[in-house]
């Protein structure tokens, strides 16, 4: 009976879980690296830019890139559109305004001087060419005829051209082209001889006040090019990337290049890449598992079924990867569907967390994502155990309302493509009805293939017309009776904690099967016949008591029970001491001894007894619906042998199976936590009042009454 698993306590990593982590690990990371990586060959394109494709040659794969080439191009374009930067400011054309007034007046002094001062013609004739020598001879001329109003008018409007030339930004590279085009500012109200030489006089003194900036061009042009968005190229898988005949220019060179037809070898860095995210999500899921679920990390089938819906999901995912709307259709929900049902919502949330990942680096999208993981941790929270095909059907509404509202954000946060919504709301229907769909049909062979007890095999197991069921009822009435309560109750308290009713109740029905191979030798199934355990010894008697559990687990084998069916058997005793035939030895040893109870020589006597011999073999419950099983196995007995069975009486033998057993410590194999233990009394309790609540008693003279007041054709219509 040994064959049940003890609970597994996490003490550490050992050698024997390093061998099945790096055994199950290297599977896992070699199976997903290669459906990852692999990608069939295209055939290579041998040609350079100019020539002529021969024939058509399509996308070996889907590809969404930036095109250097074109970028580069664009960008390029852009920095020549700059215009150069210069450093003016008004600020700065305002103060060289004011220099060259400044400058002007000193310049103009002798002039002025000269006109100012009382001189003969000669004399000022002299002092006007030594005060501009470089004027030309007519230029001089003209200055000299003019007369000291006539030079005041036309130093005013040069003055006045002067500063407003200078406000204006003149470039340095542009200096000559303004000083050319000063004299033409000149009023048309002075003669040509005025004008020219107002000609001669201010290009001199006009200057540069802005100057060619090159770090500031240079940050333009590339502000410029910065805002060029990059040339982005979307190639779908199957598409004519090169038509027959068509001329390979750059661009189209550049596309086969990134798609890898000009060079079609394995990418290395790609697939280094994959393994490295491969080795990543299956070193933290096994992790995991380790640590929060020893009970699969030890069972090699659940670990293998765990790795094989993950690696059959990742291969739908690869094989759809690369359409637009087709990984929406795929039902990878089921996935959490079944190892829900299977296995455990936990493990089913964390591959579904891992699934979700893996669908975002195919695809390279945050959606698909999303879609993966909500889609399917709606179907696990409403799925539970899975035991009615309603959960199913829950499942898959729960799926599709979540799926529906996934693709609707993203695209109201998107593109808001109101036809391209319709499709992926089509298809979040269907991969939700899809998943449920696929759960249904598959858990159950699932189920037999990895040796996990389903829930529907649970329900059938708890049919009374099973054969094994059928003989209990027959051959042992009082342990078929007993199965039944105990089941009622065990049900009751597993749903009080939480813990799985179905499969307790189912264990409750089979947990004293052994008791068939001698039921004689057990009080319920004597029926007032004489109690063969008085003509026995105890030691005879516990051997004989211990021996249905042996019985019961070989017989459970004959009949292809469940596993997790047959490990009950054993816990639902654990290595509970059977105090009644303990004490009788221990009393017997006594009178053997020929010594008084209670004296130093009858405590001797009684240490001669040894326990051991009278405690079941174990284990002790490793779950929480093992502990449940046999705290009910304990009680309705116990109870049933009340005299009274009042309420206080019931609730103090059920207070007292559980301390004992508590005490005992029967529990210190699982989960089973005070606060469980509350609650299981209570639900105890409730359900035994239940039943064995008193009736009303009805005098026979009553019933006559009643019956004789029945009308004639109802009588004999009954």
């Amino acid at each position: 009976m040994m064959f049940v698993p003890r609970r597994r306590l996490l003490t550490g990593f050992t050698r024997r879980d390093a061998v099945r982590l790096f055994v199950a690990a290297g599977l896992m990371i070699v199976s997903l690296t290669a459906i990852l990586s692999v990608d069939v060959l295209p055939t290579s394109f041998t040609g350079a830019i100019g020539d002529i494709a021969d024939r058509d040659i399509t996308a070996p794969r889907s590809l969404d890139y930036v095109s250097d080439t074109e970028t580069a191009t664009r960008r390029a374009e852009a920095r020549l559109q700059v215009p150069p930067v210069y450093d003016y400011t008004s600020d700065k054309g305002f103060n060289s305004a004011e220099q060259e007034a400044a400058a002007f007046d000193t310049e103009m002094a002798p002039v002025d001087a000269a006109f100012a001062a009382i001189l003969p013609a000669d004399a000022r004739a002299t002092a006007l060419a030594q005060a501009l020598p470089t004027l030309s001879a007519a230029s001089l001329a003209t200055l000299q005829g003019l007369s000291s109003a006539e030079w005041t008018s036309l130093r005013s409007e040069m003055a006045r051209d002067l500063q407003t030339a200078q406000r204006a930004e003149v470039r340095d590279t542009q200096l000559v082209e303004a000083r050319a085009a000063l004299p033409n500012q000149i009023s048309s109200r002075f003669d040509a001889a005025e004008r020219a030489l107002a000609g001669e006089i201010l290009p001199p003194l006009l200057i540069a006040n802005s100057t060619y900036d090159a770090a500031a061009t240079t940050a333009a042009q590339e502000s410029a090019a910065a805002a060029v968005p990059p040339v982005r190229y979307s190639i779908s898988k199957g598409q004519i990337v090169v038509a027959e005949g068509q001329v390979i220019d750059s661009t189209v060179f550049e596309q086969l290049d990134r798609l890898g037809l000009l060079d079609p070898q394995l990418d290395l860095a790609k697939s280094a890449g994959w393994a490295l995210a491969a080795t990543l999500l299956v070193a933290l899921l096994l992790g995991w598992v380790w640590r929060f679920r020893p009970e699969v990390w030890h069972r090699a089938n659940s670990l293998l079924l765990l790795a094989l819906v993950i690696v059959l999901a990742t291969i739908a995912l690869k094989v759809t990867g690369d359409r637009s709307v087709l990984p929406y259709f795929m039902p990878t929900a089921a996935v959490g569907l079944l190892l829900a049902v299977l296995i455990d919502s936990g493990t089913a949330l964390v591959a579904m967390a891992f699934l979700a990942v893996v669908a975002g680096a195919i695809t390279g999208t945050v959606e698909l994502t999303s879609y993966v993981l909500l889609g399917g941790m709606a179907g696990i929270i409403v799925v539970r155990r899975g035991e009615r095909l309603g959960n199913f059907v829950q499942a898959a509404i729960a799926m599709a309302i979540v799926n529906a509202t996934v693709v609707t954000a993203f695209t109201l946060l998107g593109d808001q493509d109101l036809a391209g919504l319709l499709q992926l709301v089509g298809a979040a229907l269907a991969a939700a009805g899809a998943s449920a769909v696929a759960a249904v049909g598959s858990f159950v062979v699932l189920g037999n293939v990895f040796g996990i007890t389903t829930s529907f095999q649970l329900l059938e197991l708890a049919n009374p017309s099973q054969p094994l069921l059928r003989r209990l009822l027959l051959e042992t009435p009082g342990t078929y009776h007993h199965s039944l309560m105990v089941g009622n109750l065990g049900e009751r308290a597993a749903e009080a904690i939480g813990a799985d009713p179905l499969i307790t109740r189912a264990a409750a029905y089979y947990h004293d099967i052994g008791k068939l191979a001698n039921p004689q030798a057990f009080i319920e199934n004597q029926g007032g016949h004489e109690n063969l355990h008085d003509e026995i010894s105890p030691e005879d008697s516990a051997a004989l008591v211990k021996a249905h559990v042996a019985n019961g687990i070989d017989l459970g084998y004959r009949y292809k029970l469940p596993k997790p069916i047959i490990s009950f058997i054993p816990q639902h005793h654990g290595t509970a001491l059977m105090s009644y035939f303990y004490a009788k030895a221990k009393e017997q040893a006594v009178e053997t001894a020929g010594a008084v109870p209670g004296t130093p020589q009858a405590k001797a006597a009684e240490a001669t007894v040894d326990p051991a011999r009278f405690r079941h073999a174990g284990p002790k419950p490793q779950s929480k619906e093992a502990a449940i099983l046999m705290l009910a196995d304990g009680v309705e007995a116990s109870v049933r042998s009340l005299t009274s069975q009042d309420e206080p009486a019931i609730r103090g033998m059920v207070d007292r199976i559980v301390r004992e057993r508590f005490d005992d410590g029967q529990f210190d194999e699982c989960d089973l936590t005070l606060r469980d233990l509350d609650q299981i009394r209570g639900a105890f309790v409730a359900q035994l009042l239940g039943m064995y609540h008193r009736r009303i008693e009805y005098p026979q003279n009553k019933i006559v009454e009643l019956e004789s007041r029945r009308p004639a054709s109802s009588t004999k219509t009954g």
